[in-house]
């Protein structure tokens, strides 16, 4: 891959990362554009971590808290007081188990997913459906008690099947939080604090079979992983004032019409 493959790559990942139009479709669509083989899931993982350090920064102090809360839990277990950072905690793990199991299953058909440009189109008409119903169910606060661990198991559950390239993790992940009865501001950090585990975990397991390939990062996954964390933490800040607005539903025709002409790209 030439650099400036990977860094139109990384400001591809940096919009559609946190854009509800899914990363990893745009970058399978842009590598199949570029007549990129050998990149594969390594460069797709090493650009999340641009985006997921674009998190880090937007949600410091929410982390910093929740953190702060977990560790005086682990530190004195019978006498932490619970509040609701510990709550969002448990939720945060409850969520990353089907996150985690669904990733290991698809895993083994990561030669298919990361390279069909027909099931990249099938999945973003998914994507704009989901985001379009979405608009029915905006709230400005929670119903039927909030963020609960079968929520975030559900929620973790739809995280786990945005692996598939096409169908958006934010969007997917936003969405369902809303149609499971919480409110649009608490359903955007649930879903952005919840890609934390999820992206770190599969760095680490893309590292390691980097290793044991005897592979090494070369300067496009470099400068695109660095590209995608510019590009997304401004992403992410525009698509939190969108949701907040109740006009997180607006990308569906994008999706619709990027998904048409994903799979007019077959037969032409």
């Amino acid at each position: 891959m030439e650099i400036y493959q990977g860094i139109i790559l990384g400001i591809l990942q940096g919009l559609t990362e946190f854009l509800p139009v899914s990363s990893s479709g745009h970058l399978v669509l842009g590598q199949i554009y570029f007549n990129i083989t050998e990149a594969g899931l390594a460069f797709d993982v090493s650009v999340h971590m641009g985006t997921l350090a674009a998190v880090l920064v937007v949600y410091f102090s929410d982390i910093r808290e929740i953190l702060g809360s977990v560790f005086r839990f682990i530190r004195a277990p019978g006498r932490a007081p619970k509040d609701d950072n510990l709550s969002f905690a448990w939720c945060i793990l409850a969520g990353s188990l089907p996150t985690a199991l669904i990733g290991f299953g698809l895993k083994q058909f990561e030669a298919i997913l990361f390279t069909s440009s027909f099931l990249v189109g099938a999945m973003l008409l998914v994507t704009g459906t989901l985001l379009w119903i979405s608009k029915k169910y905006y709230r400005d606060t929670s119903t039927g008690g909030g963020l609960t661990l079968k929520r975030a198991l559900f929620i973790g559950t739809v995280q786990g099947l945005a692996v598939i390239p096409g169908i958006s993790r934010s969007g997917s992940t936003i969405a369902a939080a809303m149609f499971s009865g919480i409110d649009r501001t608490t359903a955007a950090r649930f879903s952005f604090l919840l890609s934390l585990p999820a992206i770190c975990g599969a760095q680490i397991i893309s590292i390691k079979d980097a290793l044991e390939n005897g592979g090494l990062i070369d300067p496009a996954t470099i400068y695109g992983t660095i590209v995608s964390f510019i590009v997304g933490l401004a992403a992410l800040k525009l698509l939190l004032k969108l949701v907040h607005t109740g006009k997180f539903h607006l990308f569906a025709p994008y999706c619709w019409l990027a998904g048409i002409l994903a799979l007019l790209s077959n037969f032409v």
